[in-house]
Order: structure tokens, then C-alpha cells, then sequence
């Protein structure tokens, strides 16, 4: 007779199971992602579906049902068995053909649900081949087009070729992943994943640089916090999931050199103005007749540039101020503080608009702009970090012995005080994307002609009434970039917490 199992115990069987989780969330958004393709392939002006769009949406609803008939299978078996049996686990690969509709969230679930083992290793490498092969189904969209780049099919082939190594490099960790020593020939893999990050492929690299790091520990996992904040961080699917988006986005910016066409995105077009989503124009055309595909891919290169740089400059010189004011404090501190509550008055994106309305509005001085209004933040932040460590053990330590100050800074208090900058940058680049968008919006940001969400939105706000879908398309890409980052932020926010060891 099996023994009764309490409530306490079945939720905690169901909450210690990634899979669980994995295949609620897979199933959830499909669903709600095959009604929105439903919704967007409705015409108004006919009162009739686009038969791309319905057919995309028929194929999300089938295997969202897949997936939740699999999610039923899963919690059944954790009930009652407390595990999930081998049987279950082989219905993944069914769920793997997913990939042929583009559905990355089951066909992630899928590949968590068919090893019963696993690490960031084989995560990483599970992802690096998505995002190979998504940016690859994105830029092979160009074929229906009029003509496509001149080096469409060498950069064709040369993705090709890199989700052909990462496919093997995911079948052969499969295999020893697990082991605690790794064969010798993980090097040479590691150092051809490497070469494939030329694609822009950054999960390629991070994979790559992991198995090094592995192979000089003797095989085990990382020992080093950087190792083990990547652990942390490839449990968490829906962090994962966002770090997906902005490496694919980031992928297709590079390789979009190759295979994406830049007339196409800045040309007028008047044979082709306000066309509906079709095979040619996946997204439709503007009230110029410009390709919103091609016009939302190039402002991707806009939006992820613009919103890193605009984080990191005032992440690196608010951090210098920052360090130097809780370090030394006193009249140090009063004189950058107060400087720098001056400028903390002022409304960061008024003070935006001032700095573009003086100079000029360019990519550049957009950059200057947004970067200057959030440099009190990240110093109040550095500060408090600076203030605490200096306090603890190892740095009395290192002063006692005689270490200069700027030894002591840079290399105990700064590299300890790290976490919480990392944390909140993360956080914040969404809050800088939707600024870059904002101003844009408002002829602000960067020249009008120069593909940029922002100015894709504003020329499609025009027509909400008649060509919805010159608005909806710019406006969920940048909906999707912020739930993105703040995804990955409150991942990397768990995965740097040392209360969670």
C-alpha cells in the first residue's frame, strides 16, 4: 500500500522539478501566443485570415495541447512517484518538432525534459543551438522577397555550418556532461563553439569559454563564483528565455550584415506602400513602402546598441565616483555627492531632452544624453556597496599589512562590490530602451530616416485605425526586448545572492 501523500509534500514535488515549471510556462504562453497570431492575421479591410498567420497559429495551438497533455503526464508522475519516469522523458523529443513553427518555449522545455541530469553545460549548449537556428528561420524569410543581399547565401551557409558544430557539440555533451573528468577532446570542441561566436552567437562563446574553464578545474563543475552564478542562472527558464531573446536579437543584428538587405529598410517603395503581412513583406510595408521586417531587424542594431552603451557609461563612471566617494568619505565624499545631487534633481529624461535639443539629435548625443541623467544612481549604489565592504575583515586585513590604497580598491572593496551594479544595470537597460524609443517617438533620438523602433512607431501611430500593424509589430518588439532584460535582471538578481548557497 503506497503511503498518503500530504499537500506540503505534493507542492514541493511539484516546486523542486524545473520540468514542472518549464512545461506550465510553455504551454501558457504558446497558447496565449496562438491566439495573438490569430488576432494579427485577421484584415479587417476583408474580413478574412492570412493564411500564413492562421497557419502558424493552428501549429502553436497543437503543440501548446501537446505540451499540456505532457505537463498533465509530468505532474502525475511527480505525485505519485516523486520523479519523473523514463517514458515521459521520450515524449520530448516528439515535442522537439517544434522547432519547425519557431515555438522556442516548447521546444526549450522539451530539450530540459529529455535528460534527467543536467548542467549548465548542456543548457548552454541547448541554447546556443536554438539561437543558431532561429536566427537562421529568420533570415531565410528573405527568400520570398524580391532579391535578397549579395552575401545572403554565404552568410546562409556559414549558419548553417554553425548549427551543424553546435548540434554535434550538443549530442556529444550529452554524453559527458556528467562525467567528473572530461576527454581531451572537449578542448578542440570548446575552441570550434569559439570560432561559431563570430556569428554572433554569445552563448557560443560563454559555452565555449565554460568548457575551458571546466577542463583546467579537472573536469568537475566550476568552483569559481562566476562558474556557479552561471549554474544558478541556467536553472531559471524564464531568465534563460530572456537572455535568449537578446542574444537572438543580438545574433541577427550581426549576421543581418550578411543576409538581410539594408535598401530594402530605408528605400522607398511606392509599387508597395501599406501592404498587408504577406510572404514578400512578413510584417507588411510603412506609408513608404519600406519592409517593416527588414526596418525592425536593422532597429534592433538602434535599440540594443544604444541601451547597452547608455548603461555601461554611466555604470563605469558612476562606479568611479561612486568607489572613491565610500572609500575615502568625508570632504571626498560631500564634494562628489552633492555635485552629484545636483544633477539627481533634474528629471533624467528632461535632462535628455536638453542635451539633444542643444546638440543635435544623433545616435551619439542620444547616447551622452541618457547616459549623463543616470550616473547618480549608479554612485549612490556603488557607494553603499563601497561603504559596507570597506568595514569587513580582509580589507583590515590588507591595511594592516601596508597595501596602498588603490590596491585595496582594486582588488578587494571594488571586485566585492560588483553584484548589486551588475544586478541593476540588468534592470535598468530596459528602462534605457524604452527611453531611446521615447525620444525617438518624439523626433528626439536618432535621424528620422535611420531604422530605429521609436521612429517605426511614431510613423505607424499614423495608422493605427487603418494599418494597425505598423504600430502593434515595433511596439511588441519593444514590450519584448524590456520583459527580456528584466527577466534576465531578476535571474542574475538570484544568481548573485550568496544567501541563496
Amino acid at each position: 500500500m503506497k503511503p498518503i501523500i500530504t499537500d506540503q509534500q505534493r507542492q514541493f514535488r511539484l516546486k523542486s522539478a524545473p520540468e514542472y515549471s518549464q512545461a506550465s510556462f510553455a504551454w501558457i504562453v504558446s497558447i496565449a501566443l496562438s491566439l495573438l497570431l490569430l488576432l494579427g492575421g485577421y484584415r479587417s479591410e476583408t474580413g478574412d485570415f492570412s493564411p500564413v498567420l492562421l497557419t502558424l497559429s493552428g501549429a502553436y495551438l497543437v503543440f501548446a495541447l501537446l505540451q499540456l497533455a505532457v505537463w498533465a503526464r509530468i505532474r502525475l508522475d511527480l505525485i505519485r512517484d516523486g520523479s519523473i519516469r523514463g517514458g515521459t522523458r521520450v515524449l520530448g523529443y516528439g515535442l522537439m518538432l517544434s522547432l519547425l513553427s519557431g515555438n522556442v518555449f516548447i521546444a526549450t522545455a522539451a530539450f530540459q525534459l529529455v535528460r534527467a541530469k543536467k548542467n549548465a553545460a548542456y543548457t548552454l549548449a541547448v541554447y546556443t543551438l536554438l539561437t543558431t537556428l532561429l536566427v537562421f528561420a529568420v533570415s531565410a524569410l528573405n527568400l520570398y522577397k524580391p532579391y535578397v543581399a549579395n552575401s545572403f547565401l554565404t552568410g546562409m551557409a556559414l549558419l548553417l555550418v554553425a548549427a551543424v558544430i553546435q548540434l554535434g557539440a550538443l549530442l556529444f555533451l550529452a554524453k559527458v556532461a556528467d562525467r567528473s573528468v572530461l576527454p581531451r577532446s572537449t578542448a578542440i570542441i570548446a575552441v570550434i563553439l569559439i570560432l561559431t561566436a563570430l556569428t554572433g552567437n554569445v552563448f557560443a562563446l560563454l559555452l565555449g569559454l565554460l568548457l575551458i574553464a571546466r577542463l583546467r578545474d579537472g573536469g568537475g563543475s566550476a568552483g569559481s563564483k562566476t562558474g556557479q552564478v552561471i549554474d544558478r542562472l541556467s536553472r531559471s527558464s524564464t531568465s534563460m528565455l530572456g537572455l535568449l531573446f537578446i542574444l537572438f536579437l543580438f545574433a541577427l543584428s550581426v549576421t543581418s550584415y550578411w543576409t538581410f538587405d539594408y535598401s530594402l529598410a530605408i528605400e522607398n517603395n511606392y509599387s508597395a506602400i501599406l501592404q498587408p503581412p504577406s510572404l514578400a513583406y512578413p510584417l507588411g510595408t510603412d506609408n513608404f513602402g519600406r519592409d517593416l521586417f527588414s526596418r525592425i531587424v536593422f532597429g534592433a542594431r538602434i535599440s540594443l546598441i544604444v541601451g547597452l552603451l547608455s548603461t555601461i557609461i554611466p555604470v563605469v563612471i558612476g562606479g568611479l565616483l561612486g568607489a572613491l566617494s565610500g572609500y575615502y568619505g568625508r570632504h571626498t565624499d560631500n564634494i562628489i555627492m552633492r555635485a552629484l545631487d545636483i544633477l539627481y534633481a533634474i528629471p533624467g529624461i528632461l535632462l535628455a531632452i536638453a542635451i539633444i535639443a542643444a546638440f543635435g539629435a544623433s545616435t551619439v548625443n542620444l547616447v551622452i544624453a541618457l547616459s549623463v541623467g543616470a550616473i547618480p544612481t549608479y554612485a549612490r549604489t556603488m557607494r553603499a556597496n563601497v561603504m559596507l565592504v570597506s568595514t569587513l575583515e580582509y580589507v583590515q586585513a590588507a591595511r594592516a599589512i601596508g597595501s596602498s590604497d588603490w590596491v585595496i580598491l582594486t582588488k578587494h572593496v571594488v571586485p566585492n562590490s560588483l553584484a548589486p551594479m551588475i544586478v541593476k544595470s540588468s534592470l535598468t537597460i530596459g528602462t534605457a530602451v524604452i527611453s531611446t524609443s521615447s525620444l525617438s517617438y518624439l523626433g528626439l533620438g536618432v535621424e528620422p530616416h535611420i531604422p530605429e523602433w521609436g521612429n517605426i512607431l511614431k510613423l505607424g501611430s499614423a495608422y493605427l485605425e487603418t494599418h494597425a500593424y505598423t504600430a502593434i509589430y515595433p511596439g511588441i518588439a519593444i514590450i519584448a526586448l524590456v520583459l527580456a532584460f528584466n527577466f534576465l535582471g531578476d535571474g542574475l538578481r538570484d544568481a548573485m545572492d550568496p544567501k541563496l548557497d
